[in-house]
């Protein structure tokens, strides 16, 4: 899996994800200081969204690619303390094996 934060994304970034976010929202709810990018098999992301959500108080997208029916790529938005903390939550836990649905 990749992992990457962008902290203080700037309005063409998040435009872009505005664009792709499976949830057809066309607006993000709360602030977003840091916006955490994970890609990877499908099985993996449909995990790190659960993880995030349970460890810290962010949102998760799923970010459209090519394929629309392949979650390859999400995105967890919040304050860059949560996102951080989700981030460092599915490393371990995937890394792990300690999640369990």
């Amino acid at each position: 899996m990749d992992f990457r934060i962008i902290k203080s994304p700037s309005a063409g970034a998040l435009n872009i994800l505005l664009r792709r976010k499976g949830s057809g929202k066309a607006t993000i709810e709360e602030p977003v200081d840091a916006v955490g990018l994970i890609q990877g098999k499908m099985i993996d992301m449909v995990v790190a969204a659960d993880i995030a959500e349970k460890s810290v108080g962010v949102v998760v997208e799923d970010i459209k690619g090519n394929c629309p029916q392949n979650m390859i790529l999400l995105a967890i938005m919040g304050d860059t303390a949560s996102v951080e903390s989700a981030m460092a939550e599915i490393k371990f836990k995937l890394k792990e094996g300690h999640h369990a649905c």
